[in-house]
């Protein structure tokens, strides 16, 4: 990893992810929105009601905007690193619902501390 924020692997990228994060709010947001596209996305499998994945995106990342852009006051790592921050939802959803989160965020903090 590069002091210019490059990240050559997912688990490199997660800490940083986390510190994108730091507010409890924004967490949460995060963990609600993810939460609601599973069902969203489970419903739409089993009903085969296809249009529900449009709304897919629209309550996942809705909640974590208004996270980022009202609480967290950042941009979320999604413009930089789309990929990597989708796959870091359900990885941090994961982490909140097996109460692993707090441990993690501390860790990241140390690897990179708040300006």
């Amino acid at each position: 990893m590069s002091s210019k924020l490059e990240f050559n692997s997912i688990k490199e990228f997660y800490p940083y992810y986390l510190t994108q994060h730091r507010e409890r709010v924004c967490r949460s947001l995060h963990f609600i929105g993810t939460g609601l596209v599973i069902v969203l996305f489970l419903t739409m499998l089993i009903t085969q009601i296809w249009w529900l994945f449009l709304v897919i995106p629209l309550v996942g990342y809705g909640f974590a905007w208004i996270g980022h852009f009202f609480f967290e006051k950042n941009k979320p790592a999604a413009f930089k690193n789309p990929l990597w921050s989708l796959a870091c939802d359900f990885i941090m959803f994961a982490d909140i619902l097996t109460g692993q989160i707090g441990k993690k965020a501390e860790q990241a903090n140390k690897l990179f501390p708040q300006d």
